[in-house]
């Protein structure tokens, strides 16, 4: 693989970027300056170092979000704030995120260049569990348990898939845990809307095998563990 390849794919900067840094005299390669862009690097058995730090190599990158409320899971947009300006700028590159969250709900973003593994999360087809937990204006008892179990009619052609609600404190002011294996547009919001009850505040937890990092604050991020990104590729292969 050439030196500014390498570079481009495991720093997520352009191939432009790349070559600053080794005209700059910034990368070695196994303990030698290196300022060829096509130099060749076998990333299994090569050191190559940015400032003196050894780079692991990566083809793809994840990176785990806690999405704030109050801004929206896009790219770009004109008009609000996305969940891409908590990146640093040059992390961003071909990042997107997976799936949505609407912009008053926070938690877990899963953000990737991985298009495949992007694509197999969001599949209808596989079912990926999503677990959110959220303050409800009601008091959620066994009936909407059932019913949440049945599945309900929210103004789609079908209705939704069954899903699974627990109650964590059931007063007029009620705390629930529910996990749907769907992503209907506001699909938790229009489930309790549909059994008479709106909801307060939305987090999401979880999403498939990926846990929300707890000790992340709201609108802080982190690159996925090794463990982390296999168990996600092993559920959906």
């Amino acid at each position: 693989m050439r030196m500014d390849k390498f570079l481009s794919q495991t720093l997520n900067v352009t191939r432009t970027e790349a070559k600053k840094m080794l005209k700059q005299g910034r990368i070695s390669k196994n303990e030698v300056v290196c300022k060829d862009g096509a130099e060749k690097v076998i990333p299994q058995t090569d050191v190559v170092c940015l400032d003196g730090t050894p780079i692991q190599y990566e083809q793809f990158h994840y990176l785990m979000l806690y999405k704030p409320a109050g801004c929206v899971t896009a790219t770009e947009d004109a008009h609000a704030k996305t969940v891409m300006d908590y990146i640093p700028a040059e992390r961003r590159r071909n990042l997107s995120p997976v799936g949505r969250l609407d912009k008053d709900t926070e938690g877990l973003l899963l953000l990737t260049d991985d298009g495949a593994l992007n694509h197999r999360l969001l599949a209808p087809g596989k079912h990926v569990p999503k677990t959110y937990y959220a303050k409800i204006d009601g008091t959620v008892t066994e009936r909407e348990v059932t019913l949440f179990a049945e599945g309900l009619e929210i103004g789609e052609k079908k209705p939704t898939a069954p899903a699974i609600l627990e109650i964590l404190h059931s007063a007029e002011q009620s705390e629930i845990r529910v996990t749907i294996t769907e992503g209907k547009f506001h699909q938790i919001k229009r489930m309790f809307h549909a059994v008479g009850m709106e909801v307060l505040y939305l987090k999401r937890l979880s999403m498939g095998t990926l846990q929300l990092d707890e000790t992340l604050a709201p609108g802080a991020w982190r690159k996925l563990t090794e463990s982390e990104i296999q168990q996600l590729k092993e559920e959906q292969s």
